[in-house]
């Protein structure tokens, strides 16, 4: 199962999904207010907080009746996936999470790489101005000069997104605070990394490893929060390799 992250849709995991086609199951999904999902049935109050969308995830689960799910989550989504998995551990098999941060602000004894006043700016943004926002925070993310293609991709991810529900599933992911949500999950998770990433620093990555005690770190030298787009061959080599350390089977 592959959960996209904020501002994204399905679609961003289609350089690497394919790659799993012939070994499992495949399930992508729009989160509800993202993508191609529909918008009538989004409610605030059940999106204020990560937790409305892990429900969401178990729900995916039972209505399509799935089992030993092996979940990809990228940014926001390890942190949703986890506590859908800590909710519902006998649907879960194994969660590779990529990029993952348990809480995007900075705090005295904690480095998330953010000031909250900073966040708080960019949602005060996304209400003045539906579009500038995207042309800000897409570059700071997909952070690959060379790939114009993909920042310009994903801002327009952004600026497609429903103006109110963006601002809303922004706060519930940056002013969000799971840290002390995370206790170690068997088997022991894979957490994919990026070298220099400004939105999960390696200080934020490595706290979620040492909570997640016995977890597999992978830290890829490349730049960037969505080493799925930018650099599909090392994130599948690396999910790779946590495949074969757990011997997982192949799709019958």
């Amino acid at each position: 199962m592959f959960a996209h992250g904020f501002g994204c849709d399905q679609t961003m995991w289609r350089f690497l999904a394919p790659r799993y086609e012939n070994r499992f199951q495949i399930v992508a999904f729009d989160y509800v207010g993202c993508g191609k999902s529909d918008f009538s049935q989004y409610d605030p109050e059940r999106y204020a907080a990560l937790e409305g969308f892990a429900e969401d995830i178990v729900e995916i689960a039972r209505a399509a009746e799935l089992k030993d799910i092996v979940f990809v989550g990228h940014s926001v989504s390890s942190m949703i996936g986890y506590l859908a998995a800590r909710k519902e551990p006998e649907l879960f098999s194994h969660l590779v999470l990529l990029v993952p941060s348990a809480c995007y602000i900075n705090h005295p004894d904690y480095e998330g790489g953010f000031a909250r006043e900073d966040l708080e700016g960019l949602i005060d943004l996304m209400e003045k101005n539906d579009l500038g926002w995207a042309g800000f925070l897409a570059p700071l993310v997909m952070q690959n000069e060379n790939r114009p293609e993909l920042t310009l991709e994903l801002e327009e991810s952004f600026c497609a997104a429903d103006p109110e529900i963006a601002r809303q599933f922004a706060r519930a992911t940056f002013l969000s605070d799971n840290r002390d949500d995370l206790t170690p999950f068997h088997p022991a998770p894979l957490i994919v990394q990026c070298r220099d990433d400004r939105i999960s620093p390696q200080p934020a990555v490595e706290f979620v490893r040492q909570k997640l005690e016995g977890s597999v770190l992978e830290c890829l030298p490349i730049g960037g929060h969505c080493p799925h787009m930018t650099h599909p061959d090392e994130t599948a080599a690396a999910i790779d390799a946590y495949l074969e350390r757990e011997n997982l089977p192949r799709k019958s």
